[in-house]
């Protein structure tokens, strides 16, 4: 599909492997060149974990047929909806097609059916910016209240636990993610550290520099402030610096770094082709080369902002694509994203004011595993003895940080004129408001249901009342993910939460003939219509996937089953709501975009006792306040409901 003419190249070479990032076009096999991990822990139960399988066709196709149902718009459509799905599922294409993808799947040296399809559907061959569009990002709560409460501190306790929980996965001492069913993929952690996305012409890839047997004591990290791009080397002479000496390094960035530099990061926020342009004429330059680089193969990007966040949702803003401040006198602003490379898999923003988190770049790794690395680095920081440990030599016999000052010639200073216009106008024309409800998931448990299911469900009342409103129809379906990660290589699932049983649950709770028994009752049926949904998905039964699937196996030449062009197939994974759930106790904002322009993003976290959160992202067109004020309403509903019924928790207003 794409071709490669590169030169012999020696794998096991840093900057031989560096190479792969400037080659004309994507390498062939670029994820089966990241070195392998040393063993241990960490990677001992991957060749005990099976393969994803491939759904049946009949059972995928019933279960296509089921969610449709809500999404059609009159008894008639969802019949030539049925019709359209039987026609397929009758014919011998569709056997052609399933038989085509179970022998994919029986490949031995073909691990995951699905993976190399995931990668370039999803994320390599996206040509819209990651910002906004792929990239998420998780906020911190405060440093804890025994550290010094400043921005130098909490950067420097980032980077030393980060270099630590390094070290740890480097040896595979990392213990393993599970879940109650046992053990999962570690597989995506390879591209967690000292690796970067490279733009290129149609396509992306990923390049790892890992270096094969790194035990971890070494690596460096790129920090970025004001646009310009410092080496750190936390690791010296096979010690790791102590919290005061990196304090004295990050210091001197700060101390050094007192104008603004040339805003080259602010070039990886464009569209991926342009982006893919510009990479080629930045790094035309052998000086800019080692430069991108050192950025490539660092651990992970230190991102020092210059900007404060005030409220909740500027934290979550100046996470989510930087912050835009007008410059006097001049037509373009001056972005956050000057400070960010966002190519990287893993970045540490910290604020002015020493407000912290991480942007996570989407492709080759979900959230799931970053969600680990920020609680164990957030964790080893809140320890008693964490500020007290050393393992350096005295203070102030380290090398400090170098600068790397970019060549930009007039052609690379149009293109980040054009970035920044670019990127301003993605930016301003998105909204972000933050909902958090008066109770959480105490309260529901108390009342007996899954706080996941209880919080889908909120989603769905809010979204149906906000379209009743406004005299509009469902123009598309509910995304929730699901991790398919018990199966080797495994990423994510769709849950289609949109069902019958919701349907009715939320017509009821605007009935006044609906009395609080029947709307407690269509509720369960409707809890445990999503747990249906939710298993099967988990299980690597769900629908989507294995659509994909068959859809990728029509050859050239061939037709594209009318199935696939059906509106009401259309509408049901046109994901006018995306969203999806990660909890850790260190968090306060946690968001990413919508996926449609049409759409919401709705992020949420369902871990704390006394309260559910909920980010709404959408463009500024849409009625963001109007959902967030309709999912408040919706959660008090709730509430409401089960305490009419008098079980569990006290009354809670908001």
């Amino acid at each position: 599909m794409f071709s490669s003419r590169l030169p012999r190249i020696s794998w096991s070479s840093s900057r031989s492997m560096s190479n792969l990032a400037f080659a004309p076009t994507r390498p062939p096999q670029w994820k089966q060149l990241a070195p392998p991990p040393l063993p241990g822990p960490t990677f001992a139960a991957q060749s005990t974990l099976p393969r994803l399988p491939v759904p049946a066709l009949a059972e995928t196709l019933a279960k296509l047929k089921e969610s449709l149902r809500p999404i059609a718009w009159s008894e008639g459509e969802y019949a030539d909806a049925v019709k359209a799905v039987d026609r397929f599922a009758n014919s011998e294409y569709a056997r052609e097609l399933q038989h085509r993808l179970q022998k994919r799947a029986e490949e031995p040296a073909r691990l995951h059916w699905l993976e190399e399809w995931w990668d370039d559907w999803s994320y390599m061959g996206f040509r819209e910016s990651v910002v906004v569009n792929v990239s998420y990002y998780y906020g911190f709560k405060e440093h804890p209240k025994h550290l010094p409460q400043t921005p130098l501190h909490r950067a420097a306790s980032i980077v030393r636990a980060a270099m630590l929980f390094r070290e740890q996965y480097k040896l595979g001492q990392v213990p393993p993610e599970k879940t109650k069913e046992g053990s999962i993929c570690m597989d995506t952690w390879r591209w967690m550290f000292d690796c970067c996305r490279v733009p290129g012409p149609e396509v992306d890839w990923c390049v790892s520099h890992a270096k094969e047997g790194d035990r971890g004591r070494s690596g460096h990290v790129a920090v970025l402030h004001r646009g310009r791009v410092w080496k750190l080397d936390p690791w010296q002479n096979g010690q790791l610096l102590s919290l005061e000496e990196l304090q004295r390094q990050i210091q001197h960035i700060y101390d050094n770094t007192t104008k603004e530099y040339p805003a080259v990061g602010v070039l990886t926020a464009s569209n991926r082709d342009v982006w893919a342009k510009d990479y080629r004429t930045l790094a035309s330059d052998p000086h800019n080369q080692e430069i991108i680089h050192t950025i490539h193969s660092a651990a992970f990007v230190l991102c020092l902002d210059t900007e404060s966040a005030p409220s909740l949702v500027d934290h979550s803003r100046n996470l989510w694509h930087g912050a835009v401040v007008p410059q006097p006198g001049r037509t373009l602003p001056q972005l956050g994203l000057r400070n960010r490379w966002m190519d990287k898999p893993c970045q540490f923003v910290v604020l002015a004011d020493g407000k912290a988190g991480f942007v996570g770049e989407h492709s080759v790794m979900d959230g799931t595993p970053t969600v680990a690395l920020c609680d164990n680095v957030l964790d080893l920081i809140a320890s008693p003895d964490f500020a007290s440990s050393s393992s350096s030599s005295s203070t102030g016999s380290a090398a400090l940080p170098q600068p790397l000052d970019w060549h930009v010639s007039s052609e690379t200073q149009r293109a980040i004129d054009a970035a920044t216009e670019a990127a301003t106008a993605l930016i301003t024309s998105q909204t972000l408001n933050v909902v958090r409800t008066p109770y959480g998931k105490a309260a529901i448990k108390a009342f007996g249901v899954s706080p996941d299911s209880w919080t889908q469900l909120i989603v769905q009342l809010a979204y149906a009342r906000l379209l009743r409103a406004r005299g509009q129809r469902r123009q598309g379906g509910t995304y929730e993910a699901a991790s398919v990660r018990k199966f080797l290589k495994g990423r994510t699932e769709a849950i289609r939460v949109v069902s019958a049983q919701s349907d009715a649950w939320v017509a009821s709770m605007d009935d006044p003939a609906a009395n609080v028994s029947r709307k407690l009752e269509l509720f369960k049926e409707a809890v445990k219509a999503h747990g249906t949904y939710a298993r099967a998905a988990g299980n690597g039964q769900g629908i989507d996937r294995h659509l994909l699937g068959l859809r990728m196996l029509v050859k050239d030449g061939e037709q594209m089953p009318a199935l696939f062009s059906d509106p009401v197939v259309k509408r049901s994974s046109y994901w006018v709501l995306s969203t999806s759930a990660i909890f850790s106790k260190h968090f306060g904002p946690y968001g990413w975009g919508e996926v449609v322009p049409d759409g919401f993003g709705v992020a949420y976290m369902t871990g704390f006792d006394d309260y559910l959160q909920f980010t709404i992202t959408s463009r500024t067109e849409m009625p963001n306040a109007e959902f967030c004020a309709e999912i408040e309403r919706a959660a008090q509903d709730l509430y409401d409901l089960h305490a009419q019924h008098g079980s569990g928790g006290g009354k809670a207003r908001l």
